[in-house]
């Protein structure tokens, strides 16, 4: 079978990893791969394309089923052991060998059309002719787009529906790791065969502040959580993370969550800093009433012990 591809080889991780950690995998080499960071450089362009088939393979648990079968039943052939390699799709069954290559094993999997059209030919035995008219193709012309992206959007990357003026809609896959102020190239998508720019915003986050490549966040706490310390879950870019509190922090203190920021243009990921906010309920039961006056009666700090000292 020719032209095969190790997928796994591709992105660098084996053939055991789990599923997430293939998508950690795949966004960081997109980031580091992706055309618009790599101008000219044709060689990031084909990893970035090979890096994008192999998550659209490995990426999706039946697509990796049927490819992990595929690659068994290859090397096995390639050793030259005989036998019939079988793979279902729906309810046909298909056999290695109806495939003259690897590409087209791909194409069955990823449900490519790859039936030659016969538009062009002008006359065939057997069916009716028609004349049609050829319009004159327009002329080259780039042309650009705004497209405002949530911000978990812009950290994850993945497809993205944009319509554009002339009315177009396009399904794009966008690259992680987005900023405000970017510019990514979309080739042959403008006006007769010219390029789309697309201007990238990412638009302000209710909780998240980027600041640079880092991200901040207020995290309100109780007086109790402040006085004592406690483990606390903070929300980040990916999912809940517990973050323990050191006892007595402060009101406006800040906390370092480290590789938990945002991607700069080189790949490389900020932290995410906890600005703590010590919250007094507005109201309280009877008992927690009742625990405050007796902590009241026993506490020794004063906090205004300074201001009576300067009398």
């Amino acid at each position: 079978m020719q032209n095969f591809k190790d997928y796994y080889d591709i992105l660098g991780v084996p053939k055991d990893v789990a599923s997430e950690e293939i998508k950690k995998v795949f966004r960081r080499l997109a980031r580091q791969y992706h055309p618009d960071l790599n101008p000219g450089n044709k060689e990031a362009e084909e990893k970035f394309k090979d890096i994008g088939e192999a998550y659209e393979i490995l990426g999706d648990p039946n697509k990796r089923s049927q490819y992990d079968r595929f690659s068994l039943s290859w090397q096995q052939k390639s050793r030259g052991k005989a036998g019939k390699s079988i793979f279902k799709r729906g309810t046909r069954e298909t056999e290695l060998d109806e495939f003259a290559d690897f590409e087209s094993f791909i194409d069955q999997v990823l449900g490519r059309n790859n039936k030659a059209s016969n538009d062009d030919d002008p006359f065939r035995p057997g069916t009716t002719k028609y004349a049609t008219t050829v319009t004159p193709r327009p002329s080259r012309r780039n042309i650009e787009a705004k497209l405002v992206v949530p911000l978990e959007k812009a950290y994850e990357g993945g497809a993205e529906r944009i319509r554009l003026e002339d009315g177009r809609s396009l399904e794009v896959d966008m690259p992680p790791g987005m900023f405000t102020g970017q510019t990514i190239r979309l080739k042959e998508q403008g006006v007769g065969g010219g390029d789309l720019f697309l201007k990238i915003t990412v638009s302000p986050h209710d909780y998240f502040l980027l600041e640079g490549n880092d991200i901040a966040v207020k995290l309100p706490i109780t007086p109790s959580e402040a006085v004592l310390g406690n483990p606390v879950e903070v929300p980040t870019l990916d999912g809940l993370v517990q973050m323990n509190l050191p006892a007595g922090v402060k009101s406006g203190q800040r906390l370092r969550l480290a590789n938990k920021g945002y991607i700069d243009d080189q790949g490389r990921r900020g932290d995410q800093l906890v600005k703590i906010q010590i919250v007094i309920p507005k109201t309280i039961s009877s008992q927690e009433k009742e625990l405050y006056e007796k902590l009241r009666q026993i506490e020794t700090f004063n906090p205004r012990a300074d201001l009576l000292l300067q009398k």
